[in-house]
């Protein structure tokens, strides 16, 4: 079973600085680790360093999210259909439809979810 680890909202220490997205957030093994970036109203900004091999289960959530790739390989399953993203890359997850996501390799990426 993979362990998820997330850091709270720290958003306060990077806003105003220019910031490489891929040290927001560092790999651990075994495991996923996120960090929440931003957290607003209208949505939430969230970093994710996955393990290879690591994947987060099927689900819905009820706002489009969109996954820009920071680096790595990852493969991400829309209602059960694969997608292969790689660093430089983004796809986005439509609201309410069923999706997972899995690390081919050790693999960043920025979750950004849209609430309106």
């Amino acid at each position: 079973m993979s362990k998820c680890t997330h850091k709270s909202n720290s958003a306060g220490n990077i806003i105003g600085r220019a910031i490489a997205l891929t040290s927001l957030v560092e790999y651990q093994a075994g495991a996923i680790v996120s960090r929440e970036v931003l957290r607003k109203q209208t949505g939430t900004v969230t970093t994710f360093a996955f393990d290879e091999g690591q994947a987060l289960s099927e689900h819905t959530a009820p706002f489009d999210a969109m996954v820009c790739v920071l680096e790595g390989e990852g493969e991400i399953f829309i209602e059960g259909k694969p997608h292969q993203v790689g660093a430089g890359q983004m796809i986005i997850m439509p609201a309410n439809k069923p999706h997972a996501v899995k690390a081919v390799s050790r693999f960043k990426m920025m979750l950004v979810m849209i609430r309106s």
